[in-house]
C-alpha cells in the first residue's frame, strides 16, 4: 500500500510549472529546447562525447587530404618527371568537385531542413571579412581567366589540363563565395558529422591550394627564361639548344603579354582568398552542433564611425602617400633594371622610420587598455580564439625571415650601410609584429563600449521585457534606468580621452598595414632581391624561406586589419 502511495507520488511544483509551459503540440518541440535536454547531464554528455567525436574524425579526414596532396606537391618539386603538375592538377581538381557537390547539398538541402539553423553566431564572418572574401575572389577568379587566355594561346606546348583547372576552379572559388556570403554565421543543427566532414574537406582543398600557389611558379619561370634568352641574344652569346627552346615562350603579341602580366600581378590575390576562406570555414566547423543562449546575444552591434578622429587618419594618410611614392620608385627601378643601392637604401628607412611609430602607438594603446580596467568578455567565442591564432600563426612569416636576416647580417659585414639597415629593419620588424599582437588581442577580448544614450535605451528594453515576465513596478523600473543612466554619464565623462587616444592608434595602425600589405603583395621584394640573404643561405635555401614567409606575412598584414577595425570599433 505504502508502495502504491510512493508510486503515485505528486511531482514537485517546480515540475509541474514545467510542464503547464510545455507546448502541446510535441510536433513543433526540438531536442535544443526540451526542458529535459537541459537539466539531464547524461544527455548533455553524450551529445559532447558526439561532438568531440565528429570533430576528431572530420580533423583526421582533413589531415590525411592534406598529407596526400602535401606528398603529392613536393614529389612535383623533387621529381617533377614522376609526378607533374598536371598530376597535382588532377587531384586537386577531384577534390574541388568533391567540395562543390557537398557545398551544393549544403545550399540546397541541409541549411533549408527544419530547425537546422536556430541560432547564428554574431562574431562569426563580419562586413569586411566577407567583403575582403568577395574582393579577393573576384581578383581570383579574374587571375584564373588570365591563366585560361594565356594557355589558350600557348596550347601547342600547354596540355589541355591547363585550361580545365582554372575552370574548376572558377566554379570552386564562385560557390565557395556565395556560401562564405550568406552561411558563415550558421550554427547548424542537423547533419553535425557530415557538415563537419564536409567544411574539413574544403578546409583541406583550400590550404593545397594555397601551398600549391606558394611553390609553384611555372608562369614567373617561363618570364625569366625568356628573359635570359633575350638578353644571351643581345650579348652575342650562343643562342640556347633545341632542348631549351622547346620551353613555352609568349610570342610577341598583345593579347599573350597582357594575360601574362595579369596572372602576374593578381598571383598573390589568390593566396590570400585560400587562407582567408580556410578561416572562415574553421568557424563554421567550431559552429557545427553549437547551442548559443539568449542571454549571450549581443543586443547591440557597435558601428563603424570617423566621428571625433583626427590626428590617427591624418598620420595615417601621409605614411600611406609616402609609402606608394616610396612603391613607384622601387617598382619603376625594379622593371627597368635590377634595383640599385640607392633604391634599397630609401626602401628600408622608410620601414626604419614607420616600425618605430607604429610599435610606440601600440605600446601606448596596450597601456591606455590597462588603465581602462574594462571588464574582459570571457564568452565562449570561436571566431576570436581563431583571430588569435591567425594572428600569431601568420606573425611567424616575417618574424621567420627577419631572423634569417640577422643571422645572415651578422655573419657577414654589419658595418655596412645596408647591411645595417636590414639589420634595424629586421629587429625593429620583430619588435612591431610583437607589439601589434599584444594591443590586438588585449583589444579583441575587452567588452565593447556603449555610450551612455544607448546604454538607457538597452536598459529599458531588457527591464521591459522583465516587466512583462516579473510584472515589476514601473517607479522599481524609473529607478533602475535612472542609477545606470547616471553611473555610464560618470565613467564617460572620466574615460573619453582614453577611448578616444584608441580609436586614434587603431585607425593609425589600419592605415600602416594597409600600405604595408600593398607593398609586397604588388611586387616589392627586396628581401630576395637584395642578393644579401640569397648569396648566405644559396638561392634555393633562400627561394623556400621566402616563399613560405612572404604570404604569411602578406595575410598578416591584412588580418591585422581586421582585427584593427574590431578595436577601433569596440572602443
Amino acid at each position: 500500500m505504502s508502495g502504491n502511495k510512493v508510486s503515485r507520488q505528486k511531482p514537485c511544483h517546480h515540475c509541474k510549472s514545467r510542464l503547464a509551459s510545455a507546448p502541446t503540440d510535441t510536433s513543433t518541440i526540438h531536442y535544443e529546447k526540451f526542458w529535459l535536454y537541459r537539466h539531464c547531464s547524461s544527455l548533455q554528455q553524450s551529445d559532447r562525447q558526439a561532438q568531440k567525436a565528429g570533430q576528431l574524425f572530420s580533423g583526421l579526414l582533413a589531415m590525411n587530404v592534406v598529407f596526400l596532396g602535401s606528398a603529392f606537391i613536393s614529389s612535383m618539386i623533387f621529381n617533377h618527371v614522376a609526378i607533374t603538375l598536371a598530376d597535382v592538377w588532377i587531384l586537386l581538381s577531384i577534390l574541388k568537385v568533391l567540395c562543390l557537390c557537398w557545398i551544393i547539398f549544403y545550399l540546397v538541402g541541409t541549411s533549408r531542413q527544419p530547425h537546422a539553423v536556430l541560432h547564428r553566431d554574431a562574431h562569426a564572418g563580419p562586413i569586411w571579412i566577407r567583403g575582403s572574401v568577395l574582393l579577393f575572389g573576384s581578383f581570383s577568379v579574374l587571375l584564373n581567366v588570365f591563366q585560361i587566355g594565356y594557355s589558350a594561346i600557348l596550347i601547342h606546348c600547354k596540355s589541355r589540363v591547363d585550361i580545365v583547372f582554372p575552370s574548376i576552379e572558377i566554379l570552386f572559388i564562385c560557390a565557395q563565395a556565395f556560401l562564405l556570403w550568406h552561411h558563415s554565421k550558421d550554427c547548424i543543427q542537423v547533419q553535425h558529422n557530415f557538415t563537419r566532414c564536409g567544411l574539413m574537406l574544403t578546409i583541406a582543398t583550400n590550404l593545397l591550394l594555397w601551398l600549391l600557389a606558394v611553390t609553384n611558379d611555372t608562369i614567373h619561370m617561363e618570364v625569366e627564361s625568356q628573359l635570359r634568352e633575350v638578353e644571351q641574344r643581345f650579348s652575342g652569346k650562343a643562342p640556347f639548344s633545341r632542348n631549351e627552346t622547346i620551353l613555352c615562350t609568349c610570342p610577341n603579341t598583345t593579347d599573350c603579354k597582357v594575360f601574362q602580366k595579369g596572372y602576374i600581378l593578381l598571383y598573390p590575390f589568390n593566396t590570400e582568398y585560400c587562407l582567408i576562406c580556410c578561416s572562415m570555414l574553421y568557424v563554421m566547423w567550431k559552429n557545427v552542433g553549437r547551442r548559443i543562449s539568449h542571454h549571450h546575444v549581443p543586443h547591440i552591434k557597435p558601428k563603424f564611425k570617423l566621428q571625433g578622429v583626427v590626428f590617427g587618419p591624418l598620420l595615417g594618410t601621409i605614411a600611406v602617400i609616402i609609402g606608394i611614392c616610396v612603391f613607384m620608385m622601387y617598382q619603376i627601378q625594379a622593371t627597368g633594371s635590377a634595383p640599385n643601392r640607392p633604391v634599397f637604401v630609401m626602401y628600408y628607412c622608410y620601414y626604419i622610420v614607420l616600425l618605430p611609430l607604429m610599435s610606440v602607438s601600440a605600446v601606448i594603446g596596450t597601456i591606455i587598455h590597462a588603465l581602462e580596467k574594462k571588464e574582459l568578455d570571457t564568452l565562449k567565442n570561436p571566431t576570436r580564439s581563431l583571430d588569435v591564432i591567425l594572428l600569431m600563426g601568420a606573425a611567424l612569416g616575417q618574424i621567420g625571415m627577419a631572423y634569417f636576416s640577422i643571422v645572415a647580417i651578422v655573419a657577414t659585414d654589419p658595418r655596412d650601410l645596408l647591411n645595417s639597415l636590414i639589420l634595424s629593419h629586421a629587429v625593429l620588424l620583430i619588435f612591431q609584429n610583437i607589439t601589434q599582437n599584444v594591443f590586438i588581442i588585449d583589444g579583441l577580448h575587452r567588452q565593447p563600449f556603449i555610450s551612455p544614450s544607448r546604454e538607457e535605451e538597452m536598459k529599458e528594453e531588457q527591464n521591459h521585457e522583465a516587466y512583462d515576465q516579473r510584472r515589476v513596478s514601473m517607479l522599481e523600473l524609473g529607478q533602475e534606468i535612472r542609477k545606470v543612466s547616471l553611473s555610464y554619464i560618470h565613467s564617460y565623462s572620466h574615460l573619453s580621452w582614453k577611448r578616444k587616444a584608441l580609436r586614434e592608434i587603431s585607425f593609425f595602425l589600419v592605415l600602416c598595414n594597409i600600405i604595408l600589405w600593398v607593398m609586397p603583395t604588388f611586387g616589392a621584394h627586396p628581401v630576395f632581391e637584395n642578393g644579401l640573404e640569397r648569396s648566405f643561405y644559396g638561392y634555393s635555401t633562400w627561394f623556400a624561406i621566402v616563399n613560405f614567409g612572404l604570404p604569411l606575412s602578406v595575410f598578416y598584414r591584412m588580418h591585422s586589419v581586421g582585427g584593427l577595425l574590431e578595436v577601433y570599433v569596440t572602443a
